[in-house]
């Protein structure tokens, strides 16, 4: 369930998963109760205060830009991470130095603004990823997400031989959400307790993470950023 709440300005998203559970009288067929388990609270009492701390929880404020961003649908929404599934989408991206770090952004970000094989400016998106693919590994990549409109045959050529074009297939992703400036031990901490979670839960996350930055650092208050630390999972069932 998705609902708005309205009766605040920035109209904040409240999403509820789990399980309704409706009772019916043999004698009348008609409903005589109805109780809904949510994945996100151990205490499913009517009016329970762990369920309306959660309902608090998501009331607050994060700046998301009203640009156009990867498409998904919430499958589950626990205490701690929602899962995720995402459509297909494109990026151009380039190598960075680490998780959290800047580096690349001005060569992937030059090719949306006009340096490219048509000179073709695109539109600009949110987030922006960085993702290493390895726990082992320092490779790290830095990368924007292209309009929906577009696919790889129809987007101009890079004009450096370090930036690429990839199509992600999409899947689905475990994603922990949190405020502030994304520094590199908060977030390979927020990766860590991500991870932890997931295999607590039974859940059998892959390599590597992505770290979504939907803001300009520059011109955001650190308290309403809006930031993600998401894990490709290796496989996922409702059931």
């Amino acid at each position: 369930m998705v609902m708005k709440f309205v009766l605040l300005p920035w109209k904040p998203q409240l999403v509820f998963t789990g399980n309704s559970i409706m009772g019916i009288n043999p004698e009348t067929g008609k409903f005589c109760s109805h109780v809904d388990l949510w994945d996100s609270i151990q205490n499913n009492d009517y009016f329970s205060v762990e369920g309306l701390l959660d309902v608090f929880k998501q009331l607050r404020f994060y700046k998301t830009p009203e640009l156009e961003s990867p498409k998904y649908e919430i499958l589950k929404r626990t205490a701690n991470y929602e899962v995720r599934k995402y459509a297909p989408f494109i990026v151009v991206e380039t190598s960075g130095d680490k998780l959290a770090g800047s580096a690349g952004f001005n060569t992937v970000a030059g090719y949306i603004f006009g340096k490219n094989s048509a000179k073709e400016k695109i539109a600009m998106t949110t987030p922006v990823f960085t993702q290493t693919f390895d726990s082992e590994s320092p490779k790290v990549s830095i990368q924007i997400v292209l309009p929906s409109e577009k696919d790889l045959y129809s987007l101009p050529d890079p004009e450096q031989d370090t930036i690429g074009l990839r199509k992600v297939e999409g899947g689905t992703a475990a994603v922990l959400k949190f405020s502030g400036k994304p520094t590199e031990e908060i977030v390979q901490e927020k990766a860590k307790q991500l991870r932890s979670s997931l295999i607590k839960d039974g859940l059998k996350p892959g390599n590597g993470c992505l770290l979504a930055r939907y803001n300009d650092p520059g011109r955001t208050w650190n308290f309403i950023m809006r930031n993600e630390v998401l894990i490709w999972l290796e496989e996922f069932s409702l059931e």
